[in-house]
Parts: structure tokens; sequence; C-alpha cells
């Protein structure tokens, strides 16, 4: 008997007050059918009510492919706990997504935790086992004894625990039962067995589906299409159809943001750099080309969401992947693709002409054990106790990511970021930079909304190294303090860098070296 059933029916197995689990990284393998579905029940019957969702990374685009934005409605949402939230402004209107509305004013309860931590805790339900361990997040807003990962103060329950094993802090997530499971795939048979020949990533729906079953649990799969049984290598199945309750057939579904299907981003062939997308001449640009000096071949980097992933962009605009000479370079991202080049916008989480690929929780493995030495991550403020934030801070609040596992299990860190923003205008030419209007907003302040890392901590107790790079000033975090190192021709390091900044540097080099002025060039 086929396993086949259709949206609408789906989204009638799900019952007021069970925990529905969903996987999706932004526009990629996102079951968009399915919780659109569940929306569009709840909005006819006002059922089902007062749901929880996990989600282990964000889900969905929160504009064609909204996701998690979808179930993001009073009523049907009482709990969301995600690893990372999509907080973009929607190009024509200008605004938000939703799920950002009911976060902001308090509407839900909203919990925010590392994605690392997100994936592996499906691990521990799939095992029934207590609860997820681990020393990463320590001294960050993870921590209870900060904010504990609560982005509400609706958010009262105390999700994550500080214990003490043996001596040492750890963090402990205690395992709940999750009841319903949406996820994704390409291709499904009658039995339900599940490949992903048409996908970019694989994340963690293999891990959710173990999980769910765990827990006694529906856990049904969105598909573009149905074959035969018995017509694909084992080895392309890669959730088995014993996991899979039901399956729904979406012929239309996207492979991403913007891409209906696209195979450059499933490997067998080299990514051509020539036809990569060339950023604007802009601070992010000298921003990405200066980032991008610290990229070393052969050695295993990874990238973040925002304008560290602009890197490879620029450095095949400059011919470094000429002739081949990717091969030189392994790039990876959180979501487990290596090789090729790490895209940025929408199309980040993918690579373009990847190699090899892990899922969620593999990668996770592999950047929890040290396997990512080095790393380039974006910054929004940084403090003067040497605190970088990414998570939460003004209206925005999308979360840690991945950011928390890559930075504290990197040797050297990068994080990348404009020196202010809202409204800021700069000339670049000659050379160098001029600042022509300052943004509204800083981002080295005294304390930071949010710790995601405690950079300083890591540079000290870990012999890490760390670089902030600005379109105008890069920095050098020390066990001292944070030191100004370079600063762009044509700016004044009195008005445009000291005072734009809440707290003043331990250490300006002396002499002050210029940063190069390629970087500025059009």
């Amino acid at each position: 008997m086929s396993k086949r059933i259709n949206a609408v029916e789906a989204a009638r197995l799900v019952r007021s007050g069970d925990t529905v689990a969903g996987v999706g990284v932004i526009g990629w393998i996102t079951p968009d059918s399915l919780l659109k579905a569940l929306a569009d029940r709840f909005r006819m019957d006002q059922e089902p009510r007062d749901l929880t969702f996990y989600f282990p990374c964000g889900t969905g685009d929160g504009i064609d492919i909204r996701g998690m934005d979808h179930v993001a409605i009073e009523g049907l949402m009482k709990r969301i706990v995600s690893g990372s939230y999509v907080n973009p402004l929607h190009p024509q209107k200008r605004t938000r997504p939703e799920l950002m509305r009911l976060i902001r004013e308090n509407r839900i309860e909203a919990y925010s935790w590392p994605i690392g931590a997100s994936m592996h805790w499906l691990r521990e339900v799939a095992r029934k086992s207590p609860g997820y361990m681990t020393r990463i997040g320590l001294g960050t807003y993870a921590d209870p004894r900060q904010q504990g990962g609560k982005f509400t103060a609706r958010a009262t329950e105390n999700l994550i625990e500080l214990i003490e094993f043996r001596g040492e802090k750890f963090l402990f997530y205690p395992t709940f039962p999750l009841n319903v499971g949406f996820i994704r795939a390409s291709s499904a048979d009658d039995f339900g067995n599940l490949s992903y020949e048409d996908e970019a990533l694989m994340s963690s729906n293999t891990a959710l589906a173990l999980a769910v079953k765990a827990c006694g649990g529906i856990v049904v799969a969105q598909v573009r299409r149905e074959v035969p049984r018995h017509t694909r290598p084992a080895h392309h199945c890669r959730v088995p159809g014993v996991l899979i309750d039901h399956y729904v057939v979406e012929p239309e579904q996207m492979a991403g943001t913007d891409n209906r299907f696209d195979p450059i981003y499933l490997g067998g062939q080299r990514a051509d750099a020539t036809h990569l997308p060339l950023l604007p001449m802009a601070p992010d640009k000298v921003i990405a080309r200066r980032a991008a000096a610290e990229v070393v071949p052969g050695r295993t980097s990874i990238f973040g969401f925002g304008a560290s992933s602009d890197a490879p962009l620029v450095m095949a605009e400059a011919g470094a992947f000429a002739n081949d000479g990717i091969d030189r370079y392994q790039f990876t991202t959180e979501h487990g693709p290596f090789g090729g080049v790490v895209m940025s916008g929408w199309q980040f989480s993918a690579n373009m002409g990847p190699e090899a690929l892990l899922d969620g929780l593999q990668q996770f493995d592999f950047i929890d054990g040290g396997n990512c030495p080095f790393a380039a991550l974006a910054f929004a403020q940084f403090d003067a106790d040497g605190n970088v934030n990414v998570s939460r801070f003004g209206i925005s609040n999308p979360g840690a990511g991945g950011f928390i596992d890559i930075a504290q299990n990197a040797r050297d860190l990068v994080f990348t970021g404009t020196f202010t923003t809202a409204g800021l205008a700069t000339a670049i030419g000659n050379g160098g930079l001029k600042v022509e209007k300052e943004g509204s907003v800083r981002k080295f302040v005294k304390q930071v909304d949010q710790i995601t890392y405690p950079v300083r901590a890591g540079v000290k107790e870990r012999g890490q190294t760390a670089l902030l790079v600005t379109e105008r000033a890069v920095f050098r975090v020390e066990a001292e303090g944070l030191a100004l190192i370079e600063i762009a021709d044509g700016v004044d390091v009195r008005r445009d860098v000291l005072e734009q900044m809440d707290f003043a540097p331990t250490r300006i080099a002396d002499p002050l070296p210029k940063m190069d002025a390629a970087l500025f060039a059009s």
C-alpha cells in the first residue's frame, strides 16, 4: 500500500499541543508545502492550536520559500526552538518576516540554540537519552548564567541547564518528545524510501526522522517525484522507508531560493569561476578582499553567513581559481559541502561545484572536532571585554546559527563587517577610502547586547588568533584587549575610528601600517 497522501491530509495529522519538527536551510531542502498546508488548516479551522515548533536551522527564506514564517501565527505557534532565525528585509515590501515580529513583540515563547546543539540534540532524542551535554556555548547567551537561549520574556522554561560533571561545567540540553516531523527529499517510492539526487544539502533530515520515530511520532516527507520501488541503488536512499509514514509529492518544489534546479550545486563538475557573481565596488568588497588575504591554500576554511562568505567570490574574481586553482583550496560551510566555491546571499550553505557532502550532524562533529582551523565569520557588535555578537542586536534576532561551534573550535578567526551601519556612505578609490557619511549605528560598543562568543577569552585561554576586518581599519584581538593594526589611506584615525568607538583600543600599532591599496581598486 502506498504511503502517498496530499499536503492537506498531512496537515490533519497534527494535533493541538503537538511538537512539530522540520528541517530546512534557508531555501534549501525546506518542506514549504507541508508548512503552508498546516498554516492554511489553522486559518480555516482554528486547529491545531498551541504547537511547539523545532527547527534545527533557519527554515525558509521568509520571502518566496517562507518556511517557518508560514506557521508564525499566534494561536498556532505557542513555542519555537530554532538553531537560527531568518531575518531579512523583504526586497520589495521592505518588511521583516512575521516570525521576527512575534519574537520582537513577545507574542510567543522563542528559544535560540546553537545549530550544533540543535542537531546533536536530535541524536540524543533518537537514542532515548536524557539529553545532550557539551562544553560549546559556555560563556555565551546559551549559558543559563546569561540568557539560557531565551529570546522572549514568555520563554520561561529552562531548556538549557548548567551542570557539573567530574569537576567540569557543561551545558545540558534535556530531551523532549517530537510528535510530527516534516522533512524533504527529491524522490520517494511507494514504501517511502527517500533519495536526494536533486538536493544540494542533507542537513538533519535523517536525524530528525530517527528522533521522531523514537518518540512514536509521525514522519511526513515532501518530495518532487514518486519513483518505482527497487529502481535506485541502496546508497542513493539516504532515509529508509521504515522511518517514513507518509510522503507528499510536490512537482514544483524549488531546489533553493531563486533556484528551480541547478546541477552545479550537486557536484560532478568544477565551478566555472567566470560565471560567478561579481560584487559591486563597495565597503563589503573591500572587507571581503582583506579577509581573503588570510585564506591559505591547503587549509580547510569554513565561512559563515554574511560578509565573510563573499571572500571566495573576490578570490574568484582575482583569478585565484584559474587553471583549476580551486583544487588548491578546501572550502566548507556549517551545512556540509566540501570543495568548490562557497556562495553568498540566499545561495549560502551550498557550494558551487562541491566534491563531497556530509549531513548536518556529521558536519558539526567535524567542526566540533577542530577540523576547520580557519574560519571567517561576520560580526554585528564587538565590545570592550572582547565579546562578539551576531545573535541579537537592535530589532534583529537571527540567532547564532553555526557561529558558536565554529568560533569555539577554529584556531584562526577573522570577523568581518563594516565599522558602522545604517546609513554609512563611503567613497572608494585611489588606493583608499573616505567616509562621506557615518552610519548611525555603532558596532564597537562598551557592552554587546548579547554574547555570541567571548573572543578575547578564546585568545587568552586557548591560544586562538582573531582579526576584525572592516572597510577602514583592521584590529587584532590580543590577550590584553583590542589592537588597531591597519588603517585605510584617506581615513582619519581619530575622527573616523577612535571617535566612532565606545571604547578605546588597548594598543595602536606605531607606526600604523596602511591597508593594501589593491583592496580599494575598482
